[in-house]
């Protein structure tokens, strides 16, 4: 019998179950042993990770072509201007590539657990919600940064239905086999 883990993340925690360097990692938090992060978070990033010892899963999950939706909030600094959020919304160059069309509205800052470490206090600062289909590495820091509002604070709060509403950072549940089903099937409702 496959696990399937979903994992609030938190700030300042690797995606990974080792570090040379001695910083938190997800053995920190999990205490399932024979499971691996389908995808990642970069160490400064929060939210939704999910795990599990199914490879199969875990290539459906990170193969672009499944398009399942990630969605993420983010604060940035400053004001997000109209004209900043049609570029992020048509793709942006990044290293000589544009990147895929996104999803991206304003929005109130979102109820969210604070961070151990605060966002520096920048002003003022804005919050964004973006929906990628594929990611890149630091994609989302990098495409708000060309577009002059670089990200203070990254969380990926959804992958398709699947949400941490109701956990804190460092909590974790097991998926049910109806989560299961719709990330494989690709029935998502967006």
């Amino acid at each position: 019998m496959h696990k399937y883990l979903l994992f609030y993340k938190p700030y300042a925690v690797l995606s990974t179950f080792t570090d040379s360097s001695g910083r938190s990692t997800l053995k920190d938090y999990i205490p399932v042993s024979g499971v691996y992060a389908a995808g990642r978070l970069d160490y400064k990033s929060e939210g939704l990770l999910l795990l599990t010892d199914d490879g199969p899963f875990i290539q459906h999950l990170i193969d672009p072509h499944n398009e399942h939706p990630r969605t993420y909030f983010v604060q940035i600094e400053g004001v997000i201007s109209n004209e900043a959020i049609d570029r992020l919304r048509n793709g942006v160059e990044l290293s000589g590539r544009m990147t895929k069309p996104t999803v991206i509205k304003s929005i109130k800052e979102p109820e969210l657990p604070s961070r151990p470490v605060p966002v520096r206090n920048y002003h003022p600062t804005s919050w964004v919600k973006i929906v990628l289909y594929e990611g890149k590495k630091h994609e989302i820091r990098r495409m708000t940064a060309v577009v002059g509002f670089p990200t203070l604070r990254l969380i990926r709060f959804a992958i398709g239905k699947l949400t941490i509403d109701k956990l804190q950072p460092g909590e974790w549940r097991e998926l049910t086999q109806i989560d299961i089903e719709q990330l494989m099937n690709g029935n998502v409702e967006f």
